[in-house]
């Protein structure tokens, strides 16, 4: 069976769907672990971060090995890999239990970001390249509206475990579907070099300086955007009075929002260059942060609307920054370069978590302190990613 490009594209923007999911049902249900393993706020930043710490490892060895191997046996293992681990998640009987069972599904899902950006590099060309990052983001939108409030839903009128169980079966099939209808992907291989060792393969990335350049512009938007996000949801509801249930209107509105402009920020990145509508879009994205870091009791309309700017915002400067990263790299070490910053990534989101979590604590009314200063930080370091993104440049055969 020969799939489309386009075909491609949609499953792995499916494949997304269900990773992104899992990655950011925690943080929406943290009040419910706090409540029930009777946790600290750094203990669950612990929690959100460790999905993060267990890509951080696996990713560290798929920059040796993802190149060698053809990309659609590692998205296979990666993702069936990440299915059984959430599955499991669902049968956590302690923090200590369900900590562990993060750790292992990161070990699987934090790899799927570079193998999907790998694929989608190798399929279109850095031209046409900045649509089809527009869609795989759309599956985070899409994610965010459908995915994650379903989610909630689920936990508030049944239990915590069902959104588990459901995205563990639904990455189990849609992996059976990847033994069937992919295509091998083994192009690159011919690209690769035959001395192959860990002195070269870490002296190719870092002997670039465009290569580097782009690993710490990742790192150091990734670590921007994600200090606010742990406490997010948590302080809406100590805060400023939302309900479990309506927590997921946060992601609802701007999953629905980001749907829309996804594509259209997209097809700018093509139109006028991603450092333009990156600039424009980080700019944009400071004032919902420093409002969500603020507010307090509220209607909740006013609220929404806050937290949908930021999502407008915070996924918006992510399509162009991923649209020249991937760019970063030649073909022949692609791979290990989006495992490098697929690494490099979830330890600025393990970083962030801690960080957030020695910041911000409950004080004796029940409310979060020192969420405002999290937000001033979070903006410090999201203008110093627009200096690494200046000085990236298209590598040589993208």
């Amino acid at each position: 069976m020969k799939l489309s490009r386009s075909f491609i594209l949609y499953t792995l923007a499916l494949i997304n769907f269900t990773h992104i999911i899992d990655s950011m049902l925690i943080m929406p249900l943290g009040d419910i672990f706090i409540e029930l393993y009777d946790i600290t706020a750094g203990e669950y930043s612990v929690l959100v971060s460790s999905y993060a710490m267990g890509a951080v490892v696996s990713g560290l060895i798929a920059i040796f090995y993802l190149d060698v191997f053809d990309r659609k046996k590692a998205l296979l293992i990666a993702y069936a890999g990440f299915g059984v681990g959430t599955f499991l998640c669902a049968f956590a009987q302690s923090y200590q239990m369900l900590l562990g069972l993060r750790l292992l599904t990161g070990l699987f899902g934090g790899v799927l970001g570079s193998i999907v950006l790998s694929i989608v590099s190798d399929l279109y060309k850095f031209e046409e390249r900045g649509r089809a990052m527009g869609i795989l983001t759309g599956a985070f939108a899409a994610a965010s509206a459908l995915g994650v409030p379903f989610g909630i839903y689920l936990a508030a009128k049944g239990s915590w475990q069902w959104p588990f169980l459901m995205i563990g079966v639904l990455a189990i099939f849609v992996s059976i579907w990847i033994v069937i209808g992919f295509p091998s992907m083994q192009q690159h291989l011919a690209k690769v070099r035959s001395d192959r060792n860990f002195k070269n393969i870490l002296g190719d990335i870092l002997s670039d300086m465009n290569q580097v350049n782009a690993l710490m512009a990742g790192f150091v938007l990734i670590l921007g955007h994600f200090l606010i996000i742990p406490f997010i949801s948590p302080y809406l509801i100590k805060n400023v009075g939302f309900t479990q249930l309506e927590i997921s209107y946060q992601f609802f509105f701007g999953g629905i929002a980001t749907v829309f402009t996804s594509p259209i920020i997209g097809r700018l990145v093509d139109k006028y260059g991603f450092m333009r509508v990156f600039v424009v879009m980080v700019l944009f994205s400071f004032i919902p942060t420093v409002l969500i870091t603020q507010m307090s009791f509220m209607p909740i309309a006013w609220a929404v609307f806050i937290t949908t700017l930021f999502f407008i915002g915070g996924v918006g400067r992510m399509i162009p920054a991923n649209t020249i990263i991937s760019a970063s790299a030649p073909t022949a070490n692609r791979g290990s370069f989006m495992s490098f910053k697929s690494m490099m990534q979830q330890l600025a989101i393990a970083i962030a978590s801690f960080v957030s979590g020695a910041i911000v604590y409950i004080g004796d009314d029940g409310l979060y302190q020192n969420y405002e200063y999290v937000g001033y930080l979070s903006i410090f370091i999201c203008v110093i990613a627009i200096y690494f993104l200046n000085r990236l440049r298209v590598a040589q055969g993208n």
